[in-house]
């Protein structure tokens, strides 16, 4: 009992239980609905019977005569049958028929009317039954009488016994129909709602495990395709997402903990050196100004992380607005362009006029800045010759595409993804300042945006390819 109130707690089996009232109700009255259809047509073929054989006797009588109507009157009642004819005088005695015992208000006066009456059997006594001795045959009738022209009295009628056998017969079909479909809706309805449970039970299993620490379940999916394994193949996305995040924190976590360790470290030094009383005055003022360099390289880190974690929890959507992006790659490429050529780095721009799209001018700027200065690191050769950053934006195909290429070493294939991670830096790029943030940030405004931030093959060199929705 405990089990089935939990199971009738489901929205599924009640969602199936109200599915299968509704259709029981709705079938009942459809054959509610057909059974009396059947019943008024029948009845009202009977009475359209009566009412054409009233007309050919009048039409019999007026045309051909009292005998034809009599000898008509007579042949009908000798055949079986549910037909009821009376024939009387015009004070209503009998003459001709196959029914004998006519109420006299019936013959009197002329109407629509029924009663019970008795007939012999047209079939004779072989077709009477051992138990029924008697020729006479029992029923209920339904006439109508009239007055004929010359004062007779007629008596038309159909015997209702058949009818309401037919009726019970409709009846009976009725309620073997009610059984059966209130018997099928139930099985049909428990064998869906035991499907759909068992599908959601899966899940319900699925997310258990998951919460128990098992980060690697996933929802099972079938080859139905249907609404379930949509959600399955979301929620597995979603999970996919959730580990993916888990473990770039993991990552973060531990980047963190390797890579400011060594400047912390060298900050503690610093500072005992300063504090030494051997220490000169001018140990102690170069000490500080290590100090406080490793701090700044540290608040950068830092503040490159929030910057990343904010971006990332996604800007206020008043925050977008339509910006002019050929001018912000202009600028920054000319921002830059001394700061290169004192570096022996020639910067060459081709920029379309005129480009907008709906982004925050602050992150493209930055995520700009954070380009050019990761080609200046690398933009010169291996060979010593001189560096160059080619910086282009154009459109295609409705996207707006951002590109900054040197002619550096550039970066192995099976890097190319990673180096987008935060905290990762490659084994070229140890001796150079920075803390591997740059192009996770790039990243980050990228998906902000709705683009992408893809790093190609140069020959030689890297090409960081952004790219954005157009207007």
């Amino acid at each position: 009992m405990r089990q089935f109130a939990q199971v009738w707690r489901t929205s599924t089996v009640r969602l199936t239980a109200t599915f299968i009232a509704i259709f029981i109700v709705f079938a009942i009255l459809l054959m509610a609905f057909i059974g009396w259809q059947s019943s008024v047509q029948i009845q009202r073929q009977q009475t359209n019977d009566i009412d054409r054989e009233i007309r050919q006797f009048q039409r019999i009588e007026t045309n051909q005569g009292i005998r034809a109507l009599a000898f008509a009157v007579n042949r009908l009642s000798a055949q079986p049958g549910p037909g009821i004819y009376f024939l009387g005088d015009a004070a209503g005695l009998y003459l001709l028929g196959n029914v004998t015992d006519v109420p006299a208000e019936v013959v009197i006066n002329p109407g629509i009317y029924s009663f019970d009456y008795e007939r012999p059997n047209p079939l004779g006594d072989d077709a009477v039954a051992e138990d029924r001795p008697s020729r006479q045959r029992e029923g209920i009738a339904v006439v109508r009488s009239i007055e004929l022209g010359n004062g007779m009295r007629l008596v038309v009628g159909r015997d209702i016994v058949e009818r309401r056998g037919y009726s019970a017969i409709i009846l009976q079909s009725f309620m073997v129909g009610v059984v059966g479909i209130v018997l099928f809706s139930l099985i049909a309805g428990g064998i869906t709602a035991r499907r759909v449970l068992r599908r959601i039970d899966t899940i319900q299993q699925t997310s258990t495990k998951i919460m128990s620490g098992n980060l690697s379940e996933r929802v099972p999916v079938t080859k139905r395709n249907d609404e379930f394994d949509a959600l399955a193949t979301n929620l597995n996305a979603m999970l996919d997402r959730i580990e993916q995040l888990l473990q770039g924190l993991k990552e973060v976590t531990d980047n963190v903990a390797h890579d400011l360790k060594t400047p912390l470290t060298r900050l503690r030094n610093q500072a005992e050196a300063a504090l030494r009383d051997t220490a000169s005055l001018e140990s102690r003022e170069q000490a500080l100004e290590t100090v406080i360099a490793e701090s700044d390289r540290l608040i950068q880190t830092f503040n490159a992380l929030l910057m990343i974690a904010r971006v990332e929890a996604g800007a206020p959507s008043g925050a977008l607005s339509e910006i002019n992006i050929s001018e912000i790659v202009a600028d920054v490429a000319e921002l830059y362009g001394p700061v290169a050529e004192d570096e022996g780095i020639a910067i060459k721009t081709r920029i379309a006029e005129r480009v907008t799209i709906k982004a925050n001018r602050e992150l493209i700027g930055q995520a700009m800045v954070n380009l050019l200065e990761n080609a200046m690191k690398y933009a010169r050769p291996e060979d010593g010759k001189s560096g160059r950053i080619d910086v282009s934006l154009d459109t295609e195909a409705g996207r707006v595409r951002i590109s900054v290429a040197d002619n550096g070493p550039g970066i192995p294939e099976t890097e190319r993804k990673r180096v987008l991670e935060r905290f990762v830096r490659l084994e070229k790029s140890r001796s150079e300042t920075g803390s591997g943030l740059g192009l996770s940030l790039v990243n980050a405004v990228a998906r902000l945006h709705g683009g992408t931030l893809n790093i190609e093959d140069n020959a030689p060199g890297v090409r960081a390819v952004l790219e954005f929705p157009g207007r």
